[in-house]
């Protein structure tokens, strides 16, 4: 399966996801915020199948993480998480880098639908939910 960089700051929504992504049998780093991501994608030397990030975060803010992680790997897929509308509008430009926004709150389908179908290449479909 798959090796996922997790970047949450909410201890509570981490560990849920977290553990959703290890049911399907993903391992799974997860980071409190886009500092420990940047890190974690250096030491590790880009080595993961998906980056699952949320956009409000202390220090380095998950549009900035994805901005940065595109850039240094191309190739590797990004997920952004949001529960704040005026986060999901700053997101709305990355269209070309991000495969795909999730809206908090969703469901434990919810998100290992949205990471199998970034893991496989699979087009997004309905998973953005814009209030």
């Amino acid at each position: 399966m798959a090796r996922i960089l997790l970047t949450e700051d909410d201890e509570a929504v981490r560990s849920f996801v977290k553990r959703a992504l290890e049911l399907d049998g993903h391992s799974v780093e997860a980071v409190e915020d886009g500092g420990e991501a940047v890190e974690s994608l250096s030491r590790e030397e880009g080595a993961f199948d998906l980056l699952l990030t949320d956009i409000k975060m202390p220090v380095m803010d998950g549009i900035a993480l994805a901005l940065h992680t595109a850039r240094d790997y191309p190739d590797m897929p990004i997920l952004i998480m949001t529960g704040f509308a005026d986060q999901r509008e700053r997101a709305n430009g990355l269209e070309s880098l991000v495969h795909d926004i999730i809206t908090k709150p969703f469901s434990l389908a919810d998100i290992r639908k949205v990471v199998r179908q970034a893991i496989s290449g699979e087009a997004a479909r309905e998973t953005r939910r814009y209030a």
